[in-house]
């Protein structure tokens, strides 16, 4: 894929109308490359003005300071703020809550300021303005699907309708959780949980909460976070529903149903 980096914009004087912000899984995760594929097919589609930092984009410093490593957050954070402010960065959009959180409610307080944009609200204004239009009966209509709100977009930042608002507009049947919005439950991966051994307990979190979601008869697990993507995932995989329910990102159903 073609994607342009602020290095080879900047060198030809050019400035983007946003920056995305891949992140450490859309990068590195094989799952979550899928997601990040989506999302540039749908900008290259719409024709959207953006590039990405490449590889002069570090970690946020997210899962750092959430387990405790308030050192290694600052340098992190400082150096990407350099980058960033570097470059003269307005408006960044991320597929990532984690990245989308901390860019907006942390990294001001270091120098960091931004607009920052979840990849949900983003395809929700591209719906809005008509930039994107769906194929008549789409890929997904019909189709039951059950939405999991991801704790730092939901929780943290009261975004709940975008995501769905994104999923009404592919035309499906919209099945809610009996746990959701404020009142979701965690995948489990959240608090950089994702990088430790879990605590003894009944049931993992991911479980209980596939479990929560299998429970809907829904065909569809959406999700707008590469943790939660892949917690769910796992989920499926151990109730052996492979065959039956996908898990996939809001991104995903967007890119596979538009004209």
């Amino acid at each position: 894929m073609q994607v342009p980096t602020m290095a080879q914009m900047a060198a030809n004087g050019q400035s983007p109308e946003v920056l995305f912000w891949v992140g450490c899984a859309g990068s590195f995760d094989q799952r979550a490359q899928k997601i990040t594929k989506a999302f540039v097919t749908i900008l290259h589609k719409v024709g959207i003005n953006y590039a990405i930092l490449g590889k002069e984009e570090m970690c946020n410093g997210d899962p750092a300071r959430r387990a405790g490593n308030e050192f290694m957050f600052q340098m992190m954070a400082y150096q990407n703020i350099q980058i960033l402010n570097g470059y003269g960065i307005k408006k960044i959009v991320t597929a990532c809550p984690h990245c989308f959180n901390i860019f907006k409610n942390e990294y001001p307080e270091l120098g960091g300021n931004y607009e920052v944009i979840h990849h949900a609200t983003f395809l929700q204004q591209l719906i809005d303005e008509g930039k994107i239009t769906m194929v008549g009966g789409g890929t997904f209509k019909g189709k039951k699907i059950t939405y999991h709100d991801s704790c730092y977009l939901g929780r943290a930042n009261n975004i709940y309708e975008a995501p769905r608002k994104v999923l009404e507009a592919l035309d499906v049947s919209l099945i809610e959780m009996k746990r959701c919005k404020s009142n979701g439950l965690c995948c489990g991966a959240g608090g950089a949980q994702m990088f430790k051994e879990e605590e003894k307990g009944d049931i993992r979190i991911n479980i209980e909460r596939t479990n929560e979601a299998i429970a809907t008869g829904a065909n569809v697990i959406a999700a707008a976070c590469p943790f939660c993507n892949t917690m769910l995932t796992d989920g499926v995989k151990n109730s052996n529903k492979e065959d039956d329910v996908q898990v996939m990102d809001i991104a995903e159903l967007v890119a596979a149903s538009m004209q």
